[in-house]
C-alpha cells in the first residue's frame, strides 16, 4: 500500500489502516498479521485500532445467562443502576483491550491510535470507517460455521458489504 495518494492540488492524503479487535484470538491474529505484513504502511500513516462496546438494552430487560437452565424460564428486569454498572464494566474491558493492542504495536515501533464506541460491532465499525476516512479495514475471521453465520450473521461479512473502503479479512490458519 502506498504511503500517500496525491490529491488534485498536490497535497498528500493519509492512507489510514484500521484493525477492528475484540477479545478473541482471531482479531489478535489479524493485528499481528498487519504488524508483520503492512509494516511500511503503518509506520508512515496512522494505524487505528477499534473495538465496539455492546449496546445497552433498549427495554432494560435481559435473559439471565448466569442462571444456567433457569435462564430459559426466567426473564429478569434490570434496573438503570445495574445497566449503568454493566456499561461501565464493558467500557473498562474495551479500554483494557485497546491498551494491550497499543502496547503490542508500540513493541513493534508502531504508534497506534485507539478508539472505542458503544454499539453493534458491525455498524459501529462501518460508521467509524466512514467518519475517519479509513483506507483499509482489517478484521479477523472468527471461524464460525456456515450455519451459525447464516443464522447470526457475521461482522466480517457485514463489513465486506457495507464498509466504504477495501476490507481485508485475515483467516487464522
Amino acid at each position: 500500500m502506498a504511503e500517500h495518494v496525491m490529491e488534485n492540488g498536490g497535497v498528500p492524503l493519509e492512507r489510514k489502516v484500521m484493525v477492528a479487535v475484540d477479545d478473541g484470538e482471531h482479531s489478535h491474529y489479524a493485528l499481528m498479521w498487519v504488524l508483520n505484513n503492512l509494516e511500511e504502511s503503518i509506520t508512515k500513516s496512522p494505524l487505528v485500532i477499534f473495538t465496539a462496546q455492546p449496546p445497552p438494552s433498549n427495554n432494560h430487560s435481559f435473559t439471565a445467562a448466569a442462571l444456567s437452565s433457569a435462564r430459559m424460564y426466567c426473564s429478569v428486569s434490570a434496573n438503570p443502576e445495574y445497566t449503568y454498572t454493566i456499561q461501565e464494566q464493558n467500557k473498562k474491558i474495551a479500554f483494557a483491550l485497546l491498551e494491550k493492542a497499543k502496547e503490542i504495536c508500540a513493541g513493534r515501533g508502531v504508534d497506534a491510535e485507539t478508539l472505542t464506541e458503544m454499539g453493534d460491532p458491525q455498524t459501529a465499525i462501518c460508521d467509524a470507517v466512514q467518519r475517519l476516512n479509513i483506507s483499509l479495514l482489517v478484521l479477523g475471521e472468527r471461524g464460525i460455521g456456515k450455519i451459525k453465520r447464516a443464522i447470526q450473521g457475521s461482522v466480517s461479512s457485514y463489513c465486506l458489504h457495507n464498509a466504504k473502503c477495501p476490507v481485508l479479512v485475515v483467516k487464522k490458519p
